[in-house]
């Protein structure tokens, strides 16, 4: 019997791993999760999931009486803690540096000019002079983000120095104290999800995105018609991106923008891609990313030797109403999917709510905000909240083009 301990996250990829052969110790915080979880673990212990020492504390005993064979995470804020327990007990996977590489950006710039990979121009700042200098010694538009950032908060598009200056203005007032400046890169978005053992990289899913003037990416589909004449360069870059790193085990997506002069990296994880990429990934190429996430590092499953062809299409898309409170859901009666409806006053903050009865449907359809519920303007992910839809097609873009049938059979009134 195998022993995984899994920090933090979202459920779905322990689901079934008793009949693996792998027990799971989840690491989690009380209140974050479902008690239903409870049935796919060993045992669940409690430890703040961003804090290292903390989980390694109670890990360690647990790894002493019966080692653990992975410690493994799908989550963003507890990737470092996750990497900090790997090295601590000795254990293969994504260690701490690799880790921190890829959630400080500015240090994964780093790592690829060292590597002569993907050029952008680019400078860690921490003053609002600093941001102004950068912006005016660029021929062109910038972008300001933090450094480690994560859903589309605070990234800033600026021209010139002023602009600059209020915009440092506005992240230091949101309590951030440095910032990524980096030359704008202008072109199509896509994503490359790739699975990597032994330092073998292989590149599985190419997707891409649709997002609004404040790069909220809103909806998401796969295969990317416009990633593949990059493909040969997508997944080149990936491996050597992954090698820069130092990453040789596990999942990971990585962002590109297809700009005039080829892609360029946007940025990368050592973890499953967000808005339920595993599951468009395995509707669109035919491979279980959450399953492979517990059993290609253990032997159980093999890692393909070569990438998969498509076999599909996929796509999520967010409903983005105009915010304000809502009035009324309406849904037109011939639509073509299972609805779902989120009760009122329940799993308001949870990202993605009742996803899991939506998957093992072709076309799903999740209703997140009800009568009285309140809808922000979106400016971060954390705001595409009104609900979503999960739709197979015969390819990328049949996908999108149901989805958009959907969307325009469900309206949110609002005031």
């Amino acid at each position: 019997m195998f022993r995984v301990a899994w920090i933090g996250g979202r459920p779905a990829p322990i689901a079934g791993a008793k009949d693996l052969g792998i027990d799971i110790v989840l690491v989690h915080e009380e209140g974050l999760y479902e008690p239903s979880i409870a049935e796919h673990c060993e045992r669940i212990v409690h430890a703040p999931i961003t804090d290292g020492p903390a989980v390694l504390e109670v890990l360690r005993p647990l790894h002493e009486e019966r080692p653990f064979d992975r410690v493994l995470t799908t989550s963003e804020p507890a990737g470092v803690a996750c990497g900090h327990v790997v090295d601590a007990l000795g254990l293969p996977g994504v260690g701490e540096q690799t880790q921190r590489s890829l959630k400080d950006k500015g240090l994964t710039r780093e790592l690829l000019a060292k590597h002569d990979l993907s050029p952008v121009r680019h400078q860690v700042v921490h003053s609002a002079e600093e941001a102004a200098e950068f912006a005016a010694s660029v021929a062109g538009p910038i972008v300001l983000k933090p450094v480690d950032g994560a859903a589309s908060r605070h990234i800033n598009r600026v021209e010139g120095a002023e602009e600059a200056v209020r915009a440092w203005e506005s992240m230091t007032a949101a309590g951030l104290t440095s910032a990524l400046a980096e030359e704008f890169l202008s072109g199509p978005v896509v994503s490359v999800d790739g699975f990597s053992l032994g330092g073998r990289h292989l590149v599985i899913g190419y997707s891409e995105y649709r997002m609004n003037d404040r790069f909220v990416e809103w909806a998401v589909s796969t295969p990317s018609r416009v990633a593949v004449p990059y493909l040969d360069e997508l997944r080149d870059m990936t491996a050597r991106l992954l090698d820069a790193v130092g990453l040789t085990e596990g999942p990971s997506h990585s962002e590109y923008v297809l700009t005039p002069n080829g892609p360029r990296v946007l940025e990368s994880h050592a973890r499953l891609g967000g808005h339920a990429m595993q599951h468009l990934v395995n509707r669109a190429f035919g491979l279980d990313l959450a399953r492979m996430m517990l059993t290609v590092p253990l032997g159980i499953d093999e890692l393909p030797l070569t990438p998969p062809e498509p076999i599909g299409g996929a796509a999520i898309q967010f409903f983005v109403p105009e915010s304000g409170t809502v009035e009324a859901v309406e849904i037109d009666d011939d639509i073509d999917a299972v609805v779902r409806r989120v009760p009122p006053g329940e799993l308001t903050d949870a990202y993605l709510p009742l996803l899991h009865e939506i998957t093992p449907h072709d076309r799903g359809v999740v209703i997140a905000r009800n009568p009285g519920d309140t809808i922000p303007p979106l400016r971060t992910v954390a705001d595409c909240c009104a609900g979503f839809m999960l739709v197979t097609g015969d390819d990328g873009d049949d996908a999108v083009a149901r989805c958009d049938v959907i969307a325009r059979q469900v309206r949110f009134r609002t005031a």
